[in-house]
C-alpha cells in the first residue's frame, strides 16, 4: 500500500529502466514515466528511432530529455537515450529493469534471457512469447535471482490480481478474464476487413497510431486467447475443453454466467478462464457491458457468507453462492510503472507464468494451399484458439506465436489447427528451440 511513498524515496537514487520497443504499450508507458518519481527511463530501443522521436513528439515528452548521446552520459544526466543498440544493455550494471515491448516473439525470448543473464528484471508486454514458452521463462527468471512479471494495466496482470484477491479472501475462485467485442464472424477477419467492423472512419486511422495487425488480433480472437493462456499458466486455472465461448455478458450477470453449467451458468466447470463478449450473437451491443474490464467470479459454500452477501448488497447468481469482482477498464501502459515499482522495490511480479497448463493454437481462417506463407497473428492466414496445453501438444498444433513465416507442406481446411506436420520446415529459432524443450519437460511419463 506505499509503493508511491518507496518511490518518493527513491528520487536521489532513482530506478534505471530501459525500454524495448516504443510502439503504443511503450508509448503510453513513456507517457507517465516523467511524472513518476523515483523512476529514470536511462535508455529506448527500438530499431526505428525516427518512429521514436514521432512517438515522444506525440506524447509531449520534451525534446531535451531525449538528447543524451550514449547511455553513460544518460544515467550520468538522468536524461534518455535513444538508440537501437540493444546490446548496450547488457554491458550496463546499472540498468536495473528492462521492459519488453517489441511484440516479437522471437526478439522477446532473446531479450529476456539476456535481461536475466545480466542480472536484471523484466516486464514482459509481449505477451505472446508468454503463450508459447512463458513457464520456462518464468523459471529461468527463478534460476537468475531475478523477477519476470505481467505488465500491470495489460488485462492478464491485472486478472490475476483479481484472483489473488479472492483467494486471499478465502473464496474459491471460479472462472477469471476479460471482456471484449466479439462474433463468430471476427474469426475470418483480416487486416483489411478490420476497421469496418470496429467502425472507424479512414480519416480516424489516419490522424493516430493504429494498428491493423494489432487491432485485428484483438477482433479476431487471438488476443483474447492469449491472455489467457498467460492468465491460465499464471494462476493454475485450467483452460476448458473448448477453450473460449465468448458468452455475452453483462457486468451485473457475471456471477450468473461465468459459473458452471450445473448451476445455471456456461462453463464446463469450475477453476477456469473466460471471455465475455460486449455483443449478442445478433451483433447488438450487450447493455452495460464488459468489454474493456476484468473480472473474476467465486463461490462460497458457508450460508452465512451467503447471507452476508445479501446483507451488503453483493450481486450473486440466484443461489447466492456465486459472486462476481470486475474491474470495468484499464489504462494499458499507463499503467505499467506499477509492474515497474513492484519488481524494482520489492521484488515482486504483478503475474508470472508458472505452469504450462494453456496453449494457443494457429487455426486456418480460411482454406490454406500447400506453399502459402502463414503470416502469424492479426494477419491473413491463422487465428489463435485456446486450448489445455496436453490436447495442444497431443494434437501436434503449432503454437500461434510460432506461426510467422513459416511455409505450408500441404494444405490445411478452415477452421482446422495447423500441425507441425504441416509445415515444410519447423521454424529454427530460440523460441521454438525453448519451445521445444518446454514440451519435453512437460511431456507425460513414458511406460
Amino acid at each position: 500500500m506505499n509503493l508511491s511513498l518507496l518511490l518518493q524515496a527513491r528520487q536521489d537514487d532513482p530506478m534505471r529502466v530501459a525500454v524495448i520497443g516504443a510502439g503504443k504499450f511503450g508509448s503510453m508507458f513513456l507517457a507517465q514515466a516523467p511524472r513518476t518519481p523515483g523512476l529514470h527511463v536511462a535508455a529506448i530501443v527500438d530499431l526505428d528511432i525516427g518512429r521514436v522521436r514521432d512517438s515522444l513528439a506525440r506524447i509531449g515528452w520534451p525534446a531535451e530529455e531525449s538528447a543524451a548521446r550514449d547511455l553513460d552520459h544518460a544515467l550520468a544526466s538522468r536524461t534518455t537515450w535513444l538508440t537501437d543498440d540493444v546490446a548496450r544493455l547488457w554491458q550496463e550494471d546499472r540498468i536495473d529493469l528492462v521492459i519488453e515491448a517489441t511484440g516479437n516473439v522471437n526478439a522477446a525470448v532473446e531479450h529476456v534471457l539476456a535481461a536475466f543473464a545480466h542480472g536484471k528484471h523484466v516486464v514482459m508486454v509481449t505477451v505472446e512469447a508468454d503463450a508459447v514458452i512463458g513457464p520456462l521463462l518464468h523459471a529461468r527468471a527463478e534460476a537468475a535471482g531475478r523477477t519476470y512479471a505481467m505488465a500491470y494495466g495489460d488485462q492478464p496482470a491485472l486478472i490475476c490480481e483479481l484472483v489473488d484477491w479472492a483467494r486471499t479472501c478465502g473464496f474459491q475462485v471460479t472462472c477469471a478474464g476479460k471482456g471484449t467485442k466479439y462474433l463468430p464472424a471476427y474469426h475470418a477477419s483480416t487486416p483489411e476487413t478490420v476497421w469496418g467492423h470496429y467502425g472507424f472512419s479512414d480519416q480516424q486511422v489516419a490522424s493516430g497510431d493504429y494498428n491493423a495487425r494489432m487491432f485485428n488480433s484483438f477482433l479476431d480472437g487471438t488476443k483474447s486467447a492469449i491472455e489467457m493462456a498467460a492468465v491460465a499458466n499464471a494462476t493454475g486455472l485450467a483452460p476448458q475443453d473448448a477453450g473460449l465461448l465468448f458468452p455475452p455478458c453483462p457486468a451485473d450477470r457475471l456471477a450468473s454466467v461465468c459459473c458452471p453449467a450445473s448451476a445455471g451458468g456456461v462453463l464446463e466447470r469450475s477453476g477456469t478462464v473466460e471471455v465475455v463478449s460486449s455483443l449478442d450473437r445478433d451483433g447488438n451491443e450487450v447493455p452495460r457491458d464488459l468489454r474493456w474490464g476484468v473480472y473474476v467470479t467465486f463461490e462460497t459454500d458457508n450460508p452465512y457468507v451467503t447471507r452476508c452477501f445479501a446483507e451488503y448488497g453483493v450481486v450473486t447468481d440466484p443461489s447466492g453462492r456465486y459472486a462476481a469482482l470486475y474491474r470495468p477498464t484499464h489504462f494499458i501502459g499507463l499503467e505499467l510503472g506499477y509492474s515497474v515499482a513492484w519488481a524494482c522495490l520489492r521484488g515482486v511480479a504483478t503475474g508470472s507464468p508458472r505452469e504450462f497448463l494453456a496453449d494457443v493454437a494457429a487455426v486456418a481462417k480460411r482454406n490454406l494451399r500447400a506453399g502459402e506463407v502463414l503470416d502469424g497473428e492479426g494477419g491473413y492466414t491463422v487465428y489463435g484458439k485456446l486450448m489445455p496445453a496436453p490436447a495442444s501438444v497431443s494434437g501436434d498444433c503449432l503454437p500461434l506465436g510460432l506461426a510467422h513465416g513459416v511455409v505450408l507442406a500441404r494444405p490445411v481446411a478452415a477452421g482446422a489447427a495447423v500441425r507441425w506436420g504441416d509445415l515444410e520446415h519447423a521454424p529454427a529459432s530460440l523460441a521454438a528451440t525453448l519451445r521445444r524443450e518446454l514440451v519435453a519437460q512437460h511431456a507425460p511419463p513414458s511406460h
